[in-house]
């Protein structure tokens, strides 16, 4: 058994960052999926790639696959720019921007 160990990214439709504090051990697919030849659905015996545990922090991941022995690979998280601020809507029309606006 063949695990990954990964911090989530934060949703890109989204500006909040819940649920990516944490640390997630799943299981890749082991087979490729099945297209039902009636209703044209694809699905998989592989009831393994659907089990995504979460854990607090990537210590407690790699202790939990260590005492059920399974292989992990971990994948460390991406560093977010450091001179990304939360602006407001308004500052779009400020005075002191570094470029006019314009349409």
């Amino acid at each position: 058994m063949r695990a990954r160990i990964y911090q989530p990214a934060r949703n890109a439709m989204q500006s909040g960052l819940a649920q990516t504090q944490g640390w997630v051990l799943e299981f890749p697919p082991a087979d490729a999926r099945e297209i039902d030849p009636l209703m044209g659905w694809t699905s998989s015996d592989d009831t393994q790639s659907q089990v995504r545990l979460r854990f607090e922090t990537r210590k407690q991941a790699e202790e939990y696959a260590r005492a059920n022995k399974i292989e992990v690979t971990v994948v460390d998280p991406h560093s977010r720019a450091a001179n990304v601020r939360p602006r407001g809507y308004g500052e779009n029309f400020a005075t002191d921007r570094r470029s006019p606006w314009t349409h």
